[in-house]
C-alpha cells in the first residue's frame, strides 16, 4: 500500500456547489452522531461497552461519509501491545478508533479535554490526556503512562505530535511511546494511515470522501532494539512508517524531545 507524494503541496481545487452540500452533510453527521454518542456513552456504566459504541460510532460516521476503511498488513495485533501512527488530518484518531479493537487507550493532548463535544467524548471513552510541554505536569503525564503500559494496558500513539500543513511527510517523533514500551516491554506495533490528509486536509473544514487505508505493519519486540534503548526502537519504528509511506522524511521540521523520557508530547488526537 506504499504511496508517494509530491515535496510540495498541490493548490487546492475550488469548492463546488456539491462540495459544499457534501461538507454541510457530513459536518452535520458528526455533529448529531457526537451528541448522540455522548448521551449514550454517559449512562453506559462499563468502559468496555463505551469503547465497543465508540468505535461503532466511529465505523458509522467514515461509512455515511463515503470514507471508507481497507486494512492491510498483520491480521491480529498483538495484545496488549503499543500503536504509534503517522498524523496527517484531524480525523487519524476516528479512523483508528474505527480499525482498531476496542480495548486500546488514546494518548491524547491535554487541550483536547476542553474542547466541546470532542473532550467529553475522549474523557468517556477513557482516553489519557497528557501534557506536551516540558514541565512537572508533563513528568507526571509520563510517569502515568508508564504505569498503564506497565500494567498491560494497549495504548495509542501519534508520536509526532502534531501535523504539518504542507509538504507532505513523517516529522520528528516524540520518544514516550518507546520509552513506554522498553520499560513495560511490550511491543510496537507501527501503523501507515494513507490517504487521511485528502479526506481532510491540515487547516481545511473541506471534507472530501474516498478512501482510506490503515496499513498494520510487522510488531517490533523491545528486544529488537540496539542495546535495548527507547531510541533506538524509535528509529526502528519510523524506519519503518517512511518506508510504507513513501513521504518525506521532514525529522528537521519538528523539535526534538529526546532530552527526556516520555514528555508528553506524543499525542492521540490534534
Amino acid at each position: 500500500m506504499r504511496q508517494t507524494s509530491s515535496p510540495t503541496a498541490a493548490a487546492p481545487a475550488p469548492i463546488t456547489l456539491l462540495g459544499w452540500l457534501y461538507a454541510v452533510y457530513a459536518w452535520t453527521l458528526f455533529l448529531l452522531l457526537g451528541v448522540a454518542g455522548i448521551l449514550v456513552l454517559w449512562l453506559l456504566p462499563a468502559l468496555a461497552w463505551r469503547r465497543s459504541l465508540g468505535r461503532a460510532l466511529a465505523r458509522t460516521v467514515l461509512r455515511l461519509t463515503g470514507m471508507r476503511i481497507r486494512c492491510a498488513g498483520l491480521l491480529t495485533l498483538p495484545h496488549p501491545c503499543i500503536v504509534v501512527a503517522n498524523h496527517s488530518s484531524f480525523i487519524d484518531g476516528v479512523v483508528l478508533a474505527a480499525a482498531l479493537p476496542p480495548h486500546f487507550s488514546f494518548v491524547i493532548k491535554r487541550e483536547m479535554a476542553t474542547v466541546p463535544l470532542a473532550g467529553m467524548l475522549l474523557k468517556r471513552l477513557g482516553a489519557h490526556f497528557v501534557e506536551r510541554h516540558l514541565g512537572s505536569r508533563s513528568a507526571v503525564d509520563a510517569r502515568r503512562l508508564l504505569r498503564s503500559a506497565t500494567r498491560g494496558q494497549a495504548l495509542v500513539f501519534f508520536p509526532e505530535g502534531t501535523f504539518s500543513p504542507a509538504p507532505p511527510g513523517l516529522l520528528r517523533f516524540h520518544i514516550g511511546a518507546f520509552a513506554a514500551a522498553i520499560k513495560s516491554q511490550l511491543p510496537v506495533v507501527p501503523i501507515a494511515i494513507h490517504g487521511a490528509r485528502a479526506r481532510l486536509p491540515p487547516g481545511s473544514l473541506q471534507p472530501h470522501p474516498g478512501e482510506i487505508g490503515v496499513e498494520i505493519l510487522p510488531a517490533l519486540a523491545p528486544q529488537s532494539a540496539a542495546g535495548g534503548t527507547a531510541a533506538a526502537l524509535r528509529d526502528l519504528a519510523r524506519a519503518q512508517l517512511l518506508a510504507a509511506l513513501g513521504e518525506a522524511d521532514l525529522a528537521d521540521a519538528a523539535e526534538s524531545a529526546d532530552t527526556a523520557v516520555g514528555t508528553g508530547s506524543d499525542t492521540g488526537a490534534q
